[in-house]
């Protein structure tokens, strides 16, 4: 019967488990980098929902187009301190999911890899789409723009906040399922340890009774 050092086995377990907590700490500060900025901006999409709702799927009436325009020319003329701290959660989810992937294992590579790409496209449909149409609808070019492409940049601009919106969900769902895993993961070496030190015991009473 093979003999196992049951001293080296719980030295062996408490490595495992001290370098498990630090992990968690770590994972934690960087989950929270990401989860604050993207539910802050799903907090400020579904704001913004009560109007793009109806621009995209409700009959367009003069009520609703106005209520569009004082709604986002007071967005747009926001305070800088508004605008910069937008942009700052950006940068914040940014740095979050590039500081997640940067541990380059299975489980960064497919979730937080596919985050960020979420995440980038988000990016690029604010700059191109959002912005644009923002800008069209607020501050029109005189004896260009008319009031119907003021709709339709409306109309665009909803478009544009119900695909980020799909982005930031992905997001959400793609973390979620990593943690799900990683918690399967540490069930199951909990089971494996609970199984080894079982085997361990059992081998030390046999060697007593020997």
């Amino acid at each position: 019967m093979p003999i196992v050092d049951v001293s080296a086995f719980r030295a062996i377990r408490g490595c495992n488990q001290g370098l498990l907590l630090t992990t968690y700490r770590v994972m934690g500060f960087k989950q929270a980098a990401i989860l604050a900025p993207v539910s802050f901006f799903l907090g400020v999409l579904f704001i913004c929902f009560n109007i793009d709702h109806r621009l995209l799927w409700g009959e367009i009436t003069e009520d609703i187009v106005t209520d569009g325009l004082q709604f986002y020319t007071t967005f747009f003329n926001a305070p800088p301190a508004i605008k910069a701290l937008l942009h700052g959660m950006v940068g914040v989810g940014l740095i979050g999911l590039l500081s997640k992937l940067h541990k380059w294992d299975e489980s960064a590579v497919f979730f937080d890899g596919s985050s960020l790409a979420a995440y980038v496209l988000g990016i690029v449909v604010y700059l191109t789409v959002i912005v644009n149409s923002l800008r069209t609808v607020v501050d029109p070019i005189k004896d260009v723009d008319t009031r119907e492409d003021q709709v339709m940049a409306m109309r665009v601009l909803a478009a544009g906040n119900v695909m980020v919106i799909a982005c930031l969900g992905l997001i959400l769902f793609l973390q979620a399922g990593q943690e799900w895993a990683r918690r399967t993961e540490a069930k199951a070496i909990a089971e494996w340890e609970a199984a080894q030190k079982k085997k361990a015991t059992e081998v030390t009473a046999d060697k007593k009774e020997q």
